[in-house]
């Protein structure tokens, strides 16, 4: 699946929910499956800056595909953060790169935050796609 197509799934879950207590849990859920992140890999380095909780972030290239994984400390936290990978995990570089987060503003994710959460999220994208420009640069030598 293509970034848009699972960013429009995500979409479609989260528009079944009538009210934000729902979607909450929802995104709490989402949070118990996330793929973890390797003990060795939480590190001050993997340790997302702006982050009122702490999120640790790696992603490794398989193939032409970056295959990220994640962890925090806190359940919401947690959920956001899987929401991003499910977008973002097995996609090429340039495709990360060249994605828009519109689906976060669709789902009404960003608005429904505390201000020191959204700049979580905010921080957590910048580091995924910092990943992925790091993976273009390095493949193209």
């Amino acid at each position: 699946m293509t970034i848009k197509e699972i960013q429009n799934e995500i979409i479609d879950e989260f528009s079944m929910f009538d009210d934000w207590m729902q979607r909450y849990e929802y995104i709490i859920e989402l949070g118990k499956s996330l793929p973890l992140i390797k003990e060795e890999y939480k590190t001050e380095e993997n340790l997302i800056k702006g982050c009122q909780s702490k999120v640790w972030l790696q992603g490794e290239q398989n193939d032409d595909k970056i295959v990220f994984t994640a962890d925090s400390d806190a359940i919401l936290t947690k959920g956001i953060i899987a929401i991003l990978i499910r977008a973002f995990s097995n996609q090429k570089a340039e495709d990360i790169i060249k994605a828009d987060t519109e689906f976060i503003d669709e789902i009404g994710l960003k608005e429904h935050l505390s201000a020191t959460r959204a700049n979580g999220l905010v921080s957590m994208i910048k580091n995924i796609k910092m990943y992925a420009l790091a993976f273009e640069a390095k493949n193209k030598n």
